[in-house]
């Protein structure tokens, strides 16, 4: 008797879930989502950065730090969110987030732009100054 009210509740609540999920822009897939390769820093360190959802917007982490040969190097910031709070503002744009900038060691204001499917300008902003980056998709 048990197995037939869990079949029933699944049918019931089923239709509900998928609702839910569509309804949610963290849980869609964005066309950002993936991995990233940053341009050298000053050091010449280049990281991987994994762009996905996170608290119903979209962040990005440093999974890997390579050196100028391209060999995997350890540093602090790996592991570590890069940024977050960032939203999808149409045609490409992705703005309102915060960015954290380690050799600098300050939080910016973070803002994206998909250039097209494997280029993305990744552009922080503190006070009135602007920097920013071209990453390249790697996955």
């Amino acid at each position: 008797m048990s197995v037939n009210i869990c079949a029933g509740l699944r049918r019931l609540f089923a239709p509900l879930s998928v609702l839910l999920m569509l309804s949610s822009p963290a849980l869609a897939q964005d066309p950002v989502f993936g991995m990233w390769q940053t341009e050298p820093d000053r050091k010449d360190l280049t990281s991987h950065i994994l762009i996905g959802p996170c608290d119903g917007k979209i962040c990005g982490k440093v999974m890997q730090a390579f050196n100028s040969a391209g060999q995997m190097v350890r540093t602090a910031n790996v592991g570590r969110q890069l940024f977050w709070g960032i939203e999808p503002a149409g045609n490409g744009s992705y703005d309102n987030g915060r960015v954290f900038i380690p050799l600098m060691n300050v939080e910016a204001r973070a803002k994206m732009t998909l250039l097209d499917q494997n280029r993305l300008r990744v552009t922080a902003c503190k006070a009135m100054v602007c920097d920013g980056q071209v990453w390249v998709r790697i996955q």
